[in-house]
């Protein structure tokens, strides 16, 4: 027993280096590596391309034969709806920003507006376009903890908006923000929940991050996390409070 003990141990009774894999175990091993590297590309190949040819479906129907490539190029080419999707998109905007555009564009709405189950599915989803989008907003830009859904629970949530008007005033006390929980491991879907300001916890993750660490259901840790400010760092209206203020 003395020389498999010795051959174990190293010159001063440390543990050896661990055995190499042989035979199977050594070609499992690449496997799996070759696995690692080549599944993220692909899948994301794969996604990039799904992406390209859905928006390709909806936009190159609406693209007229003299200038769309395909119709004159022995093979198709991909990206074509998307390009003239973001250059229609830019010049729409472009329109919509004068006088003009915007005068076409309040003569569109106050059609709509005119229409019963369409003038409110337009509303809301165009409210809730200029809320994400605005460049200016802190809507799904912050992200938080709380103690949910029971003690010593936390999840993170995101920070969307203060509550106002009539939802305010059915909450109990002031200082009620909007928050959105996810689920694991898809984030498209979660629970909208109400709470006071000073029982989040505002944490230094960008959304991204968080978007990584619930869909890897925790394996993929945010590299850095900056410390938090001592709660409650929201005030009441659920706006991070000024450096002035805090002096």
């Amino acid at each position: 027993m003395k020389q498999p003990l010795q051959a174990a141990l190293g010159p001063l009774g440390e543990p050896g280096p661990p055995p190499k894999p042989r035979g199977m175990a050594r070609l499992r091993t690449y496997f799996l590596t070759g696995l690692v590297v080549a599944g993220p590309v692909a899948i994301t190949i794969w996604l990039t391309m799904w992406l390209i040819n859905l928006i390709d479906g909806w936009v190159k129907p609406l693209i007229p034969p003299a200038w769309n490539p395909n119709s004159y190029l022995p093979v198709a080419v991909p990206g074509v709806g998307v390009l003239a999707a973001v250059l229609g998109l830019t010049i729409l905007g472009f329109l919509a920003a004068n006088l003009v555009g915007r005068s076409v564009v309040q003569t569109g709405e106050q059609v709509l507006d005119r229409m019963p189950i369409v003038r409110s599915l337009y509303k809301g989803v165009k409210q809730i376009f200029e809320t994400v989008f605005k460049q200016d907003g802190t809507s799904f830009r912050r992200v938080g903890l709380i103690e949910w859904p029971g003690p010593g629970m936390w999840s993170l949530c995101f920070i969307t908006e203060p509550a106002r008007g009539a939802l305010a005033a059915g909450l109990p006390g002031p200082g009620h923000i909007c928050l959105f929980v996810p689920c694991t491991p898809n984030p498209t879907t979660g629970y909208l929940v109400m709470m006071e300001a000073s029982k989040v916890t505002e944490i230094g993750v960008t959304t991204d991050e968080a978007f990584k660490l619930i869909m890897s259901m925790g394996i993929i840790q945010p590299p850095e996390i900056a410390a938090a400010p001592e709660t409650p760092q929201l005030p009441s209206d659920g706006r991070p409070a000024s450096p002035v203020a805090a002096e």
